[in-house]
């Protein structure tokens, strides 16, 4: 018998990427997903049907979080062995014009995975956090053992929540937990959301980009194929309770109870202003740029420190922005006909 995962957020980036790796390494994957209109739904039609063509054994049921009876009802009839939490309301800068879409998925929808876990027990839970959890942290390179209590996006509160339930849920219920924390994911189809995306779009149709924080910014950019290669490895590494852990000098990152969090990030901080040059190059034509202030929500650099990754499974994501952006320009032109 396969192994059956649970991945939420299915037809999403991540989740899309990270189905179609599981399946290829003999796991059955159940996806779920509410196909919500966050960004362009075709695009996550097309992911899905991506996945249903290349994977007999892949299985989508489109839910909400929220949804506790289906929720409930889907963990009851699968019996999953992982499961793999990604769906999520994304995007710092719309938390601050739709915040309760925030608190519904992320922090509802997260508690219905955790109650689920905990009557239809599993082998681990692995659940995304993000690097956005820092910030108004300072020292770099950004370690899990650093505190992260001085959110600045509701996001990010989001997702140190997450960490806070999964800690609870650890420790009240002995369920292994991992929370992962990515680092400005980025690659083929990717969200129309995200910086290169626009870039490339905007570049392609002569529009002027964007460029927050006068191009003063630095970003920790991962290749989607080093986060699903981190998850993947992680996925079996159940978490474990840290036998040195000590109340007098807690660490964040582990506990007395089956517990753990990770950077997932390249370890290589890019210039915005760098990045923007990498992708002119890629199409050819030069960006008109219109160069702004920081946004609210935003935080100026992100360095990951992966070392508890590498100690851990021995992988430390390494995909340059050159390759990587390549693959993302060259995937956008088939896909759009541009």
């Amino acid at each position: 018998m396969k192994e059956k995962v649970l991945v939420t957020g299915v037809a999403g980036f991540i989740g899309f990427h990270l189905a179609d790796r599981l399946s290829k390494e003999g796991y059955q994957v159940v996806g779920i997903d509410n196909l919500n209109d966050y960004y362009d739904v075709q695009l996550k039609k097309d992911r899905l049907s991506l996945l249903k063509g290349n994977h007999v054994d892949f299985v989508f049921q489109k839910a909400e979080l929220e949804d506790k009876a289906a929720i409930d009802q889907m963990f009851e009839e699968h019996r999953f062995d992982y499961v793999v939490n990604l769906a999520a309301q994304a995007g710092v800068r719309y938390s601050l014009q739709n915040p309760y879409a925030y608190t519904t998925a992320n922090v509802t929808g997260f508690l219905n995975i955790l109650e689920a876990s905990r009557h239809f027990p599993v082998k681990h839970l692995l659940y995304a956090s993000s690097s956005s959890v820092y910030g108004a942290n300072t020292q770099m390179p950004f370690s899990v053992h650093h505190n992260v209590d001085h959110p600045v996006s509701l996001y990010a509160a989001t997702k140190k929540a997450n960490e806070l339930m999964a800690h609870t849920y650890s420790h009240l219920y002995n369920i292994p937990t991992t929370g992962l924390r990515f680092f400005t994911v980025y690659g083929p189809y990717g969200r129309p959301d995200m910086a290169l995306f626009l870039f490339t779009k905007a570049i392609l149709e002569d529009r002027p980009i964007d460029v927050y924080n006068h191009g003063n910014m630095k970003r920790d950019f991962t290749y989607v194929d080093d986060i699903v290669e981190g998850i993947t490895r992680l996925l079996p590494n159940v978490a474990q309770p840290n036998p040195n852990w000590d109340g007098d000098q807690p660490d964040s990152a582990t506990s007395f109870a089956p517990y753990k969090v990770y950077n997932i990030g390249n370890n290589q901080p890019v210039k915005l202003l760098d990045f923007i040059e990498e992708i002119e190059r890629n199409l050819g034509k030069k960006a008109e740029k219109n160069l702004m202030p920081i946004q609210d929500g935003d935080v100026p650099a992100t360095y990951a420190d992966v070392e508890d990754l590498m100690n851990d499974v021995g992988f430390k994501p390494k995909t340059s922005i050159q390759e990587g952006i390549k693959n993302f320009v060259d995937w956008y032109r088939e896909y759009y006909k541009k």
